[in-house]
């Protein structure tokens, strides 16, 4: 059969997911999920029917969260689908081309790849901001350029005015996509206002890190409508199942957007307590994350990532050169994995 399938597939690795690589243990911070598992109702009727391709009440819900009005949103299974709709709705295969800038999310080049579009790279400077003269002397047959901040897996947050000046480069050019997943933790570093001055902004959100709800597989796209029309004409024809909507409007609601914001102050502080502990630490280099994770760079981190999986604590092996990621978990999590780390290096 592989030699049946399309020539990109043959070739292509898969994004080793934090389910696909495994593990065994009792303390799981490598996949920046959160370690909230919160409660919710849904007496699964209508399941005989097919659901809305847009759930009214869920756009309106995230719509209102966002600051944005319901025309500019556009939901799918998880942001992941976000970014496959915009590269099949905006890239000819074997003609145009994404631009991406790493160390930073897989599953950009992975898209393009599947669906046999041209990847460029233009990576990060060494203090991980935008090399904005290497990305427009690359932007030929470019139609997205993918930014991603709080950037995963650095977690630093990209300049705003490197930012404004890429979509006034690309403007009648690319489509700009920036990548917030995670920037419930940081709201204030959202792009979100500059939609209204920059009809070449896409935004990717989702539900599966502030919201705990990973596994709902739930995330949205904001942009100008003209844009979020064209995904409309790509996009499945049923792709948020009714269980899915119902429970992510619950998440939206006054009640549960009360439950996100103290889960986050939660998790920021964990987060606040990680970082502190690991910086006294003689040896390693923790670098400041505004996500729901952080980066750490150590004397060899291949070694501390098997031997805290080995204990299991399962962390996240990094591209970066001995550098480990630490999903941010409660504090019993991020406890025992300092007190681990501690150990390790006495």
């Amino acid at each position: 059969m592989e030699k049946l399938a399309r020539k990109q597939v043959q070739q292509l690795t898969p994004y080793l997911s934090a389910r696909r690589i495994g593990g065994s243990g009792d303390v799981w911070l490598n996949a920046n999920e959160s370690p909230f598992d919160n409660e919710y109702k849904t007496d699964f009727a209508r399941l005989n029917r097919y659901s809305e391709c847009q759930p009214k009440a869920l756009i309106e819900a995230y719509a209102a969260y966002a600051g944005v009005k319901p025309e500019q949103t556009l939901t799918s299974r998880g942001a992941d689908e976000g970014i496959e709709l915009l590269i099949r709705a905006f890239c000819e295969p074997g003609e145009d081309a994404i631009l991406y800038c790493p160390p930073t999310y897989g599953m950009y080049a992975i898209s393009a790849e599947t669906i046999g579009v041209e990847r460029k790279i233009v990576s990060l400077t060494p203090d991980w901001q935008l090399d904005l003269a290497g990305i427009e002397a690359n932007l030929d047959k470019v139609k997205l350029v993918f930014v991603c901040s709080p950037n995963n897996p650095t977690g630093n947050l990209v300049k705003r005015e490197d930012i404004v000046s890429l979509l006034e480069m690309t403007k009648d050019r690319a489509i700009v996509v920036m990548d917030e997943a995670y920037i419930d933790f940081c709201p204030e570093a959202s792009t979100v206002d500059l939609l209204a001055q920059y009809p070449n902004l896409a935004i990717l959100r989702t539900l599966s890190k502030a919201f705990a709800l990973a596994g709902l597989r739930c995330g949205f796209t904001l942009a100008n409508e003209e844009l979020i029309n064209v995904l409309l004409k790509v996009i499945a024809p049923y792709p948020v199942p009714i269980p899915v909507a119902e429970i992510a409007t619950q998440a939206l609601s006054e009640a549960g957007l009360a439950r996100a914001k103290f889960q986050v102050l939660d998790l920021n502080a964990n987060r606040a307590y990680l970082q502190v502990g690991l910086s006294m630490i003689p040896g390693l280099e923790v670098f400041e994350g505004w996500g729901n994770y952080l980066l750490v760079k150590f004397p060899d981190g291949d070694a501390l990532f098997k031997a805290a999986w080995d204990t299991g604590i399962i962390l996240r092996n990094s591209p970066i050169e001995n550098c480990v990621r630490i999903s941010v978990g409660n504090r019993d999590e991020c406890e025992k994995t300092l007190g681990f780390i501690r150990n390790y290096y006495r």
